[in-house]
């Protein structure tokens, strides 16, 4: 019986294995590619450190030289910072409302609200447009944060991570004299923490990769995402792999960042998130 078990986890090892090696071949010939010269990426047979030292920051400096690659870092990482944080907080404070409150047709609205989530974002595309360019928000950051700072899933997500927090401690607050304000604020948002994680680490990740919405709604080169500058960027220099794959390894570097110190935050915000219904 051991012996079984003992085959079975060695297994269940190598697949494991096997699997990581797919997932993580295509990154580190990324990494691999950005270190090197156009003229060294597809020798034969393939060589993963670079043949000259001088080649391993060129493609990193030049695409922060030639190109406005450290604005377009700046325009995401204040898109992301501002839209996370209100979208946190719209989020956590409906949630607030559809978990913890009671007033009439209170699970009818919430329903109601959820199934936004079942229409194709394609299908308001052209309308959210329209009503965009009428207020004169067109290549303008705003119309993004606008659009972005409400979240149906934020608000399913929250909400059942809150179901699963005790109501007694609500009662508790309230013999103590406490509002609303005050109970979300110093009781559910502490306890709510890897449910809360776990909405600013997807909400990072999908804004900071976004590549449609500011395609549609940013024109001007000093207003335009990473996103953004990698499509303009390999649009001038299609041909210079080495600093196509400089420019996407850096692109990545902040979700892989936010990824590593947030992983337990994840797991455990979407496993609490499912407990009651």
């Amino acid at each position: 019986m051991r012996t079984k078990k003992i085959v079975q986890r060695t297994l269940l090892y190598i697949t494991l294995i096997g699997v990581a090696f797919v997932m993580l071949y295509p990154f580190a010939w990324m990494v691999s590619a950005s270190l090197k010269y156009d003229k060294d990426i597809f020798i034969y047979p393939m060589k993963w450190l670079p043949k000259s030292i001088d080649s391993v920051l060129y493609n990193y400096k030049t695409i922060f030289t030639k190109i406005s690659y450290g604005l377009f870092y700046l325009n995401t990482t204040k898109l992301t910072l501002i839209i996370t944080f209100i979208q946190v907080l719209t989020s956590s404070l409906a949630a607030y409302s559809f978990s913890r409150m009671q007033y009439k047709w209170r699970d009818k609205i919430f329903l109601l609200y959820l199934a936004t989530l079942m229409v194709p974002w394609h299908a308001i595309m052209i309308p959210q447009f329209v009503i965009i360019k009428s207020m004169g928000l067109y290549d303008n950051h705003l119309s993004l944060i606008l659009l972005q700072s409400f979240s149906a899933f934020g608000v399913f997500l929250l909400r059942q991570y809150m179901l699963s927090i005790p109501k007694e401690l609500d009662e508790a607050a309230r013999i103590d004299g406490c509002g609303h304000l005050r109970i979300y604020w110093q009781i559910i948002m502490p306890l709510s923490k890897p449910g809360i994680a776990t909405l600013i680490i997807l909400t990072f990740n999908s804004v900071w990769n976004d590549y449609m919405a500011p395609m549609l709604y940013l024109e001007s080169k000093s207003n335009l995402t990473v996103q953004l500058g990698l499509s303009y960027f390999k649009t001038q220099y299609s041909m210079q792999y080495g600093l196509t794959m400089a420019a996407t390894v850096c692109s990545i570097i902040p979700i892989i960042i936010v990824y590593i110190f947030a992983q337990k935050y994840i797991i455990d915000g979407i496993a609490h998130s499912g407990l009651k219904g």
